[in-house]
């Protein structure tokens, strides 16, 4: 997966900052695929997956599915998912 951050530094609020990824081909179909990341209190960066797009009715979205010590180790974690494992996520959540 080639997203990357888009920004430096720690966020001042733990509201989550969206990044975008590549789509997913879903039956001929592109899904868009953002993930939401934030450090939260305990200092630790946490990140979801939403699929869809989000001003349209019933987007899907997994729990708070990624946790890492640091935002390069939370990346890592998004790069190493293959496009298999998105389209199970994307399925586990209802079609």
């Amino acid at each position: 997966m080639s997203a990357n951050p888009a920004r430096f530094g720690s966020p001042k609020t733990n509201e989550p900052v969206v990044h975008d990824l590549p789509p997913l081909r879903v039956a001929g179909v592109d899904v868009p695929i953002r993930l939401a990341a934030w450090r939260s209190e305990d200092g630790l960066w946490r990140g979801r997956l939403v699929f869809g797009i989000a001003d349209q009715p019933d987007p899907r979205a997994t729990a708070d599915i990624f946790c890492a010590a640091t935002e390069s180790d939370l990346w890592q974690s998004v790069r190493d998912l293959r496009e298999h494992h998105l389209r199970d996520l994307y399925r586990s959540l209802g079609e």
